[in-house]
C-alpha cells in the first residue's frame, strides 16, 4: 500500500515537473511561437484573400500580455484595409492552451479600418467570398452553429477596452463617411463612446453608453446624439436616396444561452422618433414616435423561430408575432400575427405620420381584433396558407380624413394622374353628357369586364383570399412581383381617393380604405361598378365607357355587341397600346383573337354567356376616332412579340 502511494506521489512529481518545464519552455519561446502564428496567418491571408499582413513589432510582456506595433493589412492592388499604430491586449492563458483566444484588456492607439469601393472593385472583395466548398448535403445544427459563432465573437470582445484616435471610414465611389472614435472606453462593464461622424456637408457627434458584459452575454445600451438632437444617418441618402434618422435607440440583451439543446436569445429593442423618407415609401417623411420589440428567439437543430411570447408595439398598437423557418425535408416559412382587441381610434392615431396621410383627422368608434396566418412550403407552393381575419365590434367611422369615402355616392370630379401629371377633370354624374348609368351599359360589357377583372366582385368584401394566395405563391416562385391580386374595389379606391404613385404608403392606404368602403357598406356594389365604368382609362385621353364607345365604335354603351365588349375588356390593362393589337391590315392579331376566344369559352363554361348572345355578333370594326391611331401606327409588332395579358382564375 505504501509502495503504491509512493509511486502515485512520484508520478505526480514527474507530471508536475514536466508541466512546469513545459510552461517554462512556453514562456521562454513565447515570442518565437507568436512570430510563427503571425507568419501562418500572413500566409493564409496571402493565399486565400490576396492580402499582405505586416506587423513591425509583436512581443509578449509577461505570459499573457501582448503588444503589437504598426499593423497593416493591404489587399493587392487596392487601398489599405486596416492600419493600427499600437495595440496592446492580454489573452486568457488557459483558453490559449486549448487553442481559443479570449481577450481581456485591449488598448488601441491611432488607426483606421477603411472600406473603399471604386469602379474597378473594392478593397474588401476577397473577404465576401468563402474559399471553402460547401457540402450541400451536410446537415448543420443551427443552435450549435450560432452558439459557437456567438461565443467566438463574445470572446473577441475585451472585458476592458480603451480606444483613442481610431476611425472607421467608408468611400463608396466618392460617397465618403468617417466615424471617428474620439473616445471608446469599456471599464467595469460600463461602456462610454463618443463618435464624431463626418460626411459631405454633415457633422454630428454620436454616443453609445450603457452596460456591456461580453462574458455573461448581456448588454443594455443606448445609442443617441451626444447633443440630445436627432441622429441623421449619412451615406444612405446619396447611395439609396434614403433619408432616415431617430432620436435614440435602446438595445437590451438579457439572455443568450443553450438550454435543452436549443439556443435562447431574449431582450428588447426600442426606438424613439424614427423618421424615414424615400420615394418608394411615401411622398413625405414617415415618422414613428415610439416603437418597441420584446423578442424571444429560439434556435433549434433545424429551425429558427421568434416565439409567440414576443411582442411588437407601434405607438399604441400592440401585436404578438410568431415567425419560424424550418429546414428539414421541406423548407417551411410561417408567420402568425395577432392584434388583441383595441379601440379603433387608438389604432388610427397610432398609424405612422406621413404613411397614412388620407387617414389624418379620421375619427372612429368601436373596437376590433385581427389575426393573420401565413405558411409557405417550398415543395408545395400551391398549398400556401393565407388567412386574414379582422373582427369588428361596433366599428363605425364618424369622420373621414382627406379621403371622404361618402363622395362616391354623389356627383364628383375625377382627375386621373398619368406619370405624375394631373389629367383633365372628368365630372362623374348626370351633369356630364358622357356619364352612363349602369342600366345603360351593355350587359355584355359588364359580364366581360367582371369576368376578366374581378369575377366575384358582387359577392366579395374588397379582397379575395384565394387570389392573394395564388399571387403570393407565384411571386415567391418567380422571385419577383409578377402577379397582383387587385380587385375592382381596390382599383376604384386607388383611382378615386388616392394617387397612382407606386409607394408602400399608397398600397397600405388602399387596403385599409377598401376594407372600410366594403365592410361599412358605404356604397352599393352597383354604384361602385357604375363609377368604375365611368372613370377608368380606355385609351389615350379616353376616360369612361361613354367616351370609349364613341372613340372606338361611334355607339352608345348600351348598343355594344359581344365582340366589341370583348375588345374593350381585354385592353383595360394597357389601353394606350390598343393599336398594337392589330396587324398591318388593321385586323386583330391571332394572339389577340386567341385571348378573346379564351375569355369567351370561360364565360360559356360559367354560363355567363349563351349561344343566343352571339347571334348577330358582327366582326369587330373600329369606326370612331381610334381609326386615326391605327393609321398613325408606324411600328408593326409581330403577333408572337405582342404582349398579351394572361387570364388566371
Amino acid at each position: 500500500m505504501k509502495n503504491e502511494k509512493q509511486k502515485a506521489f512520484l508520478f505526480l512529481k514527474i507530471f508536475g515537473g514536466l508541466l512546469l518545464l513545459g510552461l517554462l519552455l512556453l514562456f521562454a519561446f513565447r515570442n518565437t511561437i507568436l512570430d510563427k502564428v503571425i507568419h501562418r496567418i500572413d500566409a493564409k491571408l496571402e493565399r486565400d484573400y490576396q492580402c499582405t499582413l505586416t506587423i513591425q513589432k509583436a512581443e509578449f510582456h509577461g505570459l499573457t500580455n501582448i503588444e503589437f506595433q504598426n499593423i497593416s493589412l493591404v489587399p493587392k492592388k487596392a487601398d489599405t484595409l486596416v492600419q493600427i499604430s499600437k495595440l496592446k491586449t492580454n489573452v486568457s492563458f488557459w483558453k490559449l492552451i486549448i487553442g481559443d483566444i479570449q481577450l481581456g484588456k485591449l488598448e488601441i492607439n491611432k488607426g483606421f479600418i477603411q472600406l473603399v469601393k471604386t469602379k474597378n472593385g473594392s478593397n474588401f472583395d476577397a473577404f465576401l467570398h468563402s474559399k471553402k466548398e460547401k457540402d450541400e448535403n451536410a446537415e448543420v445544427n443551427y443552435a450549435k452553429l450560432l452558439n459557437r459563432i456567438s461565443s467566438k465573437l463574445m470572446d473577441l470582445i475585451p472585458t476592458d477596452m480603451q480606444v483613442n484616435g481610431f476611425a472607421f471610414k467608408i468611400n463608396d465611389k466618392g460617397n465618403k463617411v468617417i466615424f471617428d472614435f474620439n473616445q471608446l472606453v469599456l471599464n467595469d462593464k460600463k461602456l462610454t463612446t463618443i463618435i464624431q461622424v463626418t460626411a459631405d456637408n454633415f457633422s454630428q457627434q454620436w454616443s453609445i453608453n450603457g452596460f456591456a458584459d461580453p462574458r455573461d452575454r448581456k448588454a443594455d445600451l443606448t445609442f443617441a446624439n451626444a447633443e440630445n438632437d436627432t441622429i441623421k444617418i449619412p451615406y444612405l441618402d446619396k447611395k439609396f436616396n434614403l433619408k432616415t434618422g431617430f432620436k435614440s435607440i435602446h438595445f437590451n440583451m438579457e439572455n443568450l444561452a443553450i438550454e435543452s439543446g436549443k439556443l435562447h436569445i431574449d431582450g428588447y429593442s426600442s426606438i424613439e422618433n424614427l423618421f424615414v423618407n424615400h420615394a418608394k415609401i411615401a411622398s413625405k417623411d414617415v415618422v414613428i414616435k415610439n416603437a418597441r420589440f420584446d423578442y424571444h428567439w429560439i434556435v433549434g437543430e433545424r429551425f429558427i423561430a421568434l416565439d409567440s411570447t414576443s411582442t411588437l408595439q407601434l405607438n399604441n398598437i400592440k401585436c404578438q408575432p410568431y415567425l419560424s423557418y424550418t429546414n428539414e425535408k421541406d423548407k417551411v416559412y410561417r408567420l402568425l400575427l395577432k392584434i388583441p382587441k383595441m379601440k379603433a381610434q387608438d389604432f388610427i392615431t397610432s398609424l405612422p405620420t406621413g404613411l397614412f396621410r388620407h387617414f389624418e383627422g379620421m375619427q372612429a368608434q368601436g373596437n376590433f381584433s385581427y389575426g393573420l396566418n401565413f405558411e409557405f412550403n417550398n415543395h408545395k407552393p400551391n398549398d400556401v396558407v393565407f388567412e386574414s381575419k379582422l373582427k369588428p365590434e361596433g366599428l363605425k367611422i364618424n369622420k373621414y380624413g382627406e379621403a371622404d369615402l361618402n363622395k362616391i355616392n354623389g356627383e364628383f370630379v375625377y382627375r386621373a394622374i398619368d406619370k405624375g401629371i394631373l389629367q383633365r377633370p372628368i365630372l362623374v354624374g348626370a351633369s356630364n353628357p358622357n356619364f352612363t348609368s349602369l342600366s345603360s351599359i351593355s350587359p355584355y360589357l359588364q359580364k366581360c369586364v367582371l369576368t376578366s377583372e374581378d369575377p366575384s366582385f358582387m359577392t366579395h368584401r374588397g379582397f379575395i383570399n384565394e387570389a392573394f394566395k395564388q399571387s403570393i405563391a407565384k411571386n415567391i416562385r418567380t422571385k419577383k412581383f409578377s402577379r397582383g391580386a387587385s380587385t375592382i374595389s381596390m382599383q376604384l379606391v386607388k383611382n378615386v381617393f388616392l394617387t397612382r404613385e407606386k409607394t408602400l404608403s399608397r398600397k397600405l392606404e388602399e387596403i385599409l380604405l377598401v376594407y372600410i368602403l366594403e365592410n361599412n357598406r358605404i356604397s352599393s356594389k352597383e354604384r361602385m361598378l357604375e363609377v368604375y365604368f365611368n372613370i377608368i382609362e380606355w385609351g389615350p385621353n379616353v376616360y369612361g365607357i361613354g367616351e370609349a364607345s364613341q372613340f372606338y365604335f361611334q355607339k352608345r354603351p348600351s348598343d355594344l355587341n359581344v365582340n366589341e365588349c370583348l375588345f374593350l375588356a381585354t385592353i383595360i390593362p394597357s389601353p394606350k397600346k390598343f393599336m398594337y393589337r392589330f396587324d398591318a391590315t388593321n385586323q386583330l392579331k391571332p394572339s389577340v383573337k386567341q385571348q378573346e376566344t379564351f375569355l369567351t369559352k370561360l364565360m360559356f363554361r360559367r354560363a355567363i354567356l349563351t349561344t343566343n348572345d352571339t347571334i348577330d355578333n358582327f366582326p369587330l370594326s373600329i369606326s370612331g376616332p381610334a381609326k386615326l391611331f391605327l393609321k398613325q401606327k408606324t411600328t408593326v409588332i409581330d403577333s408572337e412579340d405582342t404582349p398579351v395579358e394572361e387570364f388566371e382564375f
